[in-house]
Order: C-alpha cells, then sequence, then structure tokens
C-alpha cells in the first residue's frame, strides 16, 4: 500500500471533527517535556519519513515548508505531488536561519534525522528562538536511550503529533489502520517454524552501512518474520565489518533504495564482494528492496512489513493481506 493508498484509506478519518487538544500542551520528546502554547501553522519537516506522516495527517496546509530530502535522491513521488507548493526550505541540512526566515513554529525530526548534537540546529538552540521541537523516538537512540527500537516509537509518535496538531481522531484513525496490517501479517505467520537470517544493506564498500537493534529495521524484521542478524549490535544506523556479516551467514539482504548508487548497483557490489561469496543470499540472489522511506519510521512501516514478509515466507505469499 502506497501514500497514495493511506490518503485514501484515511478520508474518512480527515473529515472526522477532530478532538480538540487542550493548551498549553505538554508533550514527551526523548528525554524532554515539550510545551505547545497552541497548534503549529507554521511547521517544518526534516526527511521524507517525517514530512510524510504530516501530509498523512492532513497536515500540509499548517506547514511552512520541508527540508533534507532532495540532497539524498529520496523524494517520493506521490510525496511530490502532495507537498506542491509547499518549498523545500534546504536539500540536506537546514540552519537557524533557514528555520526563522520560514517563519517556523515547530521543527519535527530526529537526531541523525536534521540535529546532532552540539550541532547548529537542536531543541536548546531552537527553544529561545520561539520554536518547540519533537523528535523522532527511534532517534533517541543517538542521544542515550538503550531501548530497541519498537512499532510502538512509531505509532507514539503519530498520536504526539495528533495531539500536537488537535487531529487526534486522525492520528487514532492512521495507527489503528497501521496495527491492523501488521496484525495480519503476524497471523498469517503464525506458528512458522523459522526465523530466516536477514542482513539490511544501506551503503558503503569498504564497511557496510546496516542497523542493529536500536533502528526501525529491527522491528520490521522481527514484525516480518526474520531475524535481523545485527540485533546483537546495541546501535541504530551504524557500520560493521563484512567479517561480521559473512559469521552471521544472512539468507535474505534487505537493500535500502536511495542515495547516488541504485539498487541494482547496490546489489552488483555486494554480488562482487569476494569476502560474501559463500553468503547464502549471494549465492541464491535473495534480495529484497525497499525504500528509504519504509525503512525509517514512517507511515510507509506496514508495506515494508507485508513486503518482507511474503519475501520471507513465499509459501504464504498467497494468503490474503
Amino acid at each position: 500500500m502506497n501514500l497514495r493508498h493511506v490518503l485514501l484509506c484515511l478520508a474518512g478519518a480527515l473529515s472526522l471533527p477532530a478532538s480538540a487538544s487542550s493548551y498549553p500542551l505538554t508533550v514527551r520528546s526523548c528525554d524532554r517535556e515539550v510545551v505547545f502554547e497552541r497548534a503549529p501553522t507554521r511547521a517544518v519537516s526534516h526527511d521524507i519519513n517525517m514530512t510524510g506522516m504530516l501530509v498523512a495527517l492532513g497536515l500540509t496546509e499548517r506547514m511552512g515548508g520541508y527540508t533534507g530530502i532532495s540532497g539524498w535522491k529520496t523524494l517520493d513521488p506521490e510525496l511530490s505531488e502532495a507537498l506542491q507548493g509547499l518549498p523545500e526550505l534546504a536539500s540536506r541540512y537546514p540552519s537557524l536561519e533557514t528555520l526563522l526566515d520560514a517563519g517556523a513554529d515547530f521543527f519535527f525530526a530526529g537526531w541523525s534525522y536534521g540535529m546532532r548534537a552540539g550541532g547548529p540546529v537542536t531543541p536548546t538552540t531552537l527553544a529561545p528562538l520561539g520554536i518547540p521541537v519533537y523528535e523522532l523516538s527511534e532517534s533517541c537512540s543517538r542521544i542515550g536511550r538503550r531501548d530497541r527500537a519498537s512499532l510502538e516509537d512509531l505509532y507514539r509518535d503519530i498520536q504526539a503529533l495528533g495531539r500536537i496538531f488537535s487531529v487526534e481522531s486522525r492520528a487514532e484513525a492512521l495507527v489503528t489502520q497501521m496495527r491492523e496490517r501488521v496484525s495480519a501479517v503476524q497471523a498469517r505467520i503464525d506458528g512458522q517454524a523459522r526465523r530466516p537470517r536477514v542482513f539490511l544493506y544501506d551503503s558503503g564498500e569498504d564497511r557496510p552501512t546496516t542497523s542493529g537493534s536500536l533502528g526501525m529495521p529491527q522491528a520490521l524484521i522481527e514484525a516480518a518474520g526474520g531475524s535481523n542478524i545485527m540485533e546483537d549490535v546495541a546501535a541504530s544506523w551504524t557500520q560493521v565489518g563484512w567479517e561480521s556479516v559473512v559469521e552471521r551467514n544472512p539468507e535474505v539482504i534487505v537493500i535500502v533504495d536511495y542515495g547516488p548508487l541504485s539498487w541494482q548497483q547496490k546489489r552488483d557490489l555486494l554480488l562482487r564482494q569476494p569476502a560474501l561469496a559463500d553468503v547464502e543470499a549471494i549465492r541464491h540472489q535473495r534480495f529484497v528492496v525497499l525504500p528509504y522511506i519504509a525503512v525509517t519510521p514512517s507511515v510507509r512501516n506496514a508495506d515494508a512489513i507485508e513486503v518482507l514478509s511474503d519475501a520471507l515466507n513465499p509459501q504464504k505469499q498467497g494468503q490474503a493481506h
């Protein structure tokens, strides 16, 4: 199910009267309590995944723009259509001036998703400017949280956005829809004898970038019936050595489709990597291609779980989603 289908499924919820939030409103974000005096009207989101959440909640008219998409060639065509008329304020990272010039009254970003500890744009630097920040929950691991990534993080973010913008009924409808789709996958694979070993390949030639137990791919692979071979690595998006991939011998490799290399070029790079020659996934050429938006916390996570589950459990692919 793509973004267009998500929006169509939410059409009924978008027409519902949103249950009004009471302001001032306090929302938990990573290790902070953030106070909102009113619903944002000039919100700015960073990256395609967080921008997609605001779009799915019908909030484009309350946005002043977005940042951090075209610089990495990750723009989803359907999302691009939904964002017609809204400016991309920075192709990569926004500056304080970027947000001030846009009249931003809210910034939705994350650690390593538009912000870095000690960097120029953080909740601390934006607070004196009157721009509250909500942090992507999965990214909290970058500043000290050590919990395994969970779909509950995503649901919590959507529900928090619903409260912040006073569109709680829309947020609950979206979360309910996603829960139902994930539950359908779980029911389909219930009782399976084993979990295929999965390696997520983001990029990198000398050392591959992948995701450990603190990144969203951990939750997606688990929900799809697989086992992340890097789940013993207590990190989010991180680099590992090829030897660790070989030792864990994945049966399936997920290729993240984004960046300067096409997924085909990434696949060919893996096939040419001498160290991987005897890895099962390479010998049988078992690859699954997922777009960046689907493997980072987003409204496309249910898509990723369905696609990956079908690939990991081909004998059950014919059963209805």
